[in-house]
């Protein structure tokens, strides 16, 4: 059996066109332009290019985008009044400071400054702590999970009841992912470094999503067959063969594990291209949130 390849790129594309004509309506109906902003603290050349393919994603569908840059040395006072500003801008209804900060600054400060509707990476402490709580809603979902999850709807899969094992316990992935299963009636086990005998774990999986780290750690026989298979892993490995000496793989082994499972994202083209459109569709929902403070 081979799997279903789950195409990253065209379930964005769909979704991006969602997005484009809900902008697109509001403008026409309100006079209201969706606006992201964007903080850069530092230089850092991989997080400049990261905001950089953010804004061009905006343009693409009609959101506006405000970048902010601030000098590596910036203050924590600095960081707090620029946040402080782009919450009370109209204009601006969504915030995205780019992580990592420069470690003088306080993240978790800077992070708790921002608007819970302007929140549209949805890290803010009370979007979380409203995931994971029984009967609750955060205001917005961390967008890659949230990428995650809206694959595995497009791919068929069935949550309820559904055994779902998650490989990784970040802040920014495995552990919101987790309370989204939990959110759909899965039966979730969070996975670690630590966690006993941990191929036998995975083989329990009808959905299983791989957010560790490591390149190709998933291997065929840690899969059970026909289960659907999300990696979330970015890593860059020697390639003597390409131009450029080196390829990205996932943390699942792809060749192998396309041959057992039912489904599944590749690496790159997978979860990758979800995670900016999902972050324009909550910038697109905190207009809409504005828009209904009005009325």
């Amino acid at each position: 059996m081979t799997a279903t390849i789950i195409d990253g790129n065209a379930v964005a594309a769909k979704v991006q066109d969602q997005i484009a004509a809900g902008v697109e309506k509001m403008k026409a109906e309100h006079g209201i332009v969706p606006g992201l902003a964007t903080v850069l603290v530092g230089e850092d050349p991989a997080s400049a290019q990261y905001v950089r393919m953010k804004q061009r994603r905006c343009a693409k569908v009609g959101i506006q985008s405000f970048g902010h840059v601030l000098p590596a040395d910036a203050t924590q006072e600095e960081v707090e009044k620029l946040v402080a500003d782009l919450n009370a801008n109209p204009e601006v209804h969504g915030i995205l400071v780019q992580l990592p900060l420069p470690g003088h600054l306080d993240e978790e400060r800077v992070l708790n400054l921002i608007s819970l509707n302007k929140d549209v990476d949805g890290f803010h402490p009370v979007n979380i702590g409203r995931l994971a709580m029984k009967g609750r809603e955060p205001t917005f979902v961390p967008c890659t999970p949230y990428g995650a999850m809206v694959l595995l709807e497009e791919a068929g899969a069935e949550f309820s009841g559904a055994e779902a094992v998650v490989l990784g316990r970040s802040n920014i992935v495995g552990l919101p992912a987790a309370m989204l299963l939990i959110h759909r009636n899965a039966t979730v086990t969070v996975c670690h470094s630590r966690t006993k005998d941990l191929p036998a774990v995975c083989r329990r999986a009808d959905i299983l999503i791989a957010a560790v780290g490591r390149a190709e750690m998933v291997k065929a026989d840690w899969v059970k067959p026909g289960a659907y298979v999300i990696d979330v892993g970015s890593n860059q490995v020697a390639d003597p063969g390409s131009e450029k000496g080196y390829k990205w793989v996932g943390d699942v082994d792809f060749d192998e594990v396309k041959e057992v499972a039912g489904a599944i994202t590749p690496s790159p083209g997978g979860v990758g291209p979800m995670t900016i459109t999902m972050l324009l569709k909550n910038t697109l929902r905190g207009a809409e949130l504005a828009l209904a403070e009005k009325a």
